[in-house]
């Protein structure tokens, strides 16, 4: 029998007071409404990254190929220490046990899937740009088959591992509490990695040493992310204003960066916890979702499966098989539909320590998740107003491809098939 919360929670109660109070600051803000004053602690720490992003990036794939091989491989090196420690902690088994034991009920939630595509699309980057914005850069003929298999399958067996390094540590905060693991990790998102995780590594041995590591881990991360991020809009522009741009380029970085820092000071508010809750409910997983089917849709039914697959063949050779046309042209689309829909009719109860976020915020969280892909649409009514010729006409010009060379440089063709 488990011991009661009275007894047993206390630890991670003053933990978890202590983050938030000694650097959150939460308690000072009562909720959205009221989000307070910036954090100069934390707008001071953010102006540090930001200045070595912007000196990672500001050259291009000159300076921000280096930096990656440090921002990419630390975290393995990390993770491999982290597995270590853990695997030897005591009751690291359960925690093992609980990672590899399925719940086959959760797959008839549609949070699970929503979470689980909101991961691969956040770990691999499509939808983004991200992957157009680098794949720009490789020879004309490069084999991206082989790097799509080849990075997806090392996300993937990135992502197991890490679960293994969670879960071992879990175990072992289950065992020292002597509750389940189902207890402990009950905690999802941020909670879990920065309080729950981050409470394990103060009552290990050493705790200094692999509480540095860890957040150095999680910078890493975090750059590497930014890096991806401001390079698929820095090069985006650069392709579509060369003329205007291209001898600007560190200008046209730093400005970007400083909208970027501007455009984040409200989480260093009080209250930016709950701002940043708010964007991981509604501005993130179902929009970026939402994005991505549009692509879908664009390249697989209006740009054309065979027109694409041609492409492919001409950079490498050969042409997808059926497998992958059957994934563009009817699962993908379904699959990421059903996602969006089950969003929608279902919208998450957000809640954020004792705070429950009131009705308005659901209103003002899908007006956020709506601005990621406004531009789409507009785009489109833009398009069929100042086009000439029946509405008929209009919209049979608007759904067909354009020839290569009549929208762009030769560069904006290579983009859309180097990017499989």
């Amino acid at each position: 029998m488990s011991p009661g919360p009275t007894t047993q929670s206390l630890p991670l109660k003053s933990f978890m007071c202590k983050c938030i109070r000694q650097v959150l600051q939460v308690h000072l803000s009562p909720g959205l409404h009221q989000l307070g004053w910036v954090s100069w602690q934390l707008a001071l720490c953010l102006l540090f990254i930001f200045t070595v992003v912007y000196f990672s990036i500001w050259k291009g794939v000159k300076t921000s190929g280096k930096v990656v091989w440090v921002t990419a491989t630390f975290p393995y090196l990390v993770l491999l220490i982290l597995l270590i420690r853990g695997a030897t902690l005591p009751g690291a088994w359960r925690g093992v046990v609980f990672y590899l034991k399925p719940d086959w009920k959760k797959l008839l939630t549609t949070t699970v899937w929503l979470d689980a595509a909101a991961q691969i699309f956040f770990s691999l980057g499509p939808g983004f740009g991200v992957l157009l914005a680098f794949a720009s850069y490789n020879p004309f003929h490069n084999n991206c088959y082989k790097d799509a298999l080849i990075t997806s399958s090392v996300n993937c067996l990135t992502s197991f591992l890490s679960g293994f390094v969670i879960f071992t540590v879990l175990g072992y905060m289950a065992e020292m509490r002597q509750q389940g693991v189902e207890t402990v990790a009950k905690d999802a998102g941020p909670s879990l990695l920065f309080i729950i995780y981050a409470e394990a590594i103060a009552n290990m041995p050493a705790a200094t040493f692999f509480a540095i590591i860890f957040f150095l881990m999680i910078i890493m991360l975090g750059l590497d992310s930014t890096f991806a991020g401001l390079e698929g809009v820095i090069t985006a522009m650069l392709d579509e204003f060369p003329h205007l741009l291209a001898r600007r380029r560190e200008w046209f970085v730093l400005g970007l960066v400083c909208v970027c820092y501007l455009g984040a000071l409200s989480t260093l508010t009080y209250g930016g916890a709950f701002v940043v809750k708010l964007f991981e409910e509604y501005a993130t997983g179902p929009a970026v979702i939402t994005v991505v089917f549009l692509e879908v849709i664009a390249v697989s039914w209006f740009y054309g499966t065979t027109r694409f697959c041609n492409d492919v063949q001409l950079m490498l050779g050969f042409a997808p098989g059926l497998f992958w046309r059957v994934c563009w042209i009817a699962i993908c689309p379904c699959f990421l539909l059903f996602i969006i829909v089950s969003f929608l009719a279902f919208p998450p109860e957000v809640k954020l320590f004792d705070y429950l976020y009131p009705f308005w915020t659901t209103v003002l969280g899908y007006c956020i998740g709506v601005s990621s892909f406004i531009c789409v649409p507009s785009y489109m009514v833009y398009h069929l107003v100042t086009t000439k010729g029946t509405f008929q006409q209009r919209l049979l010009k608007g759904i067909t491809p354009e020839a290569p060379g009549s929208s762009g440089p030769q560069r904006d063709t290579i983009v859309i098939t180097n990017a499989v």
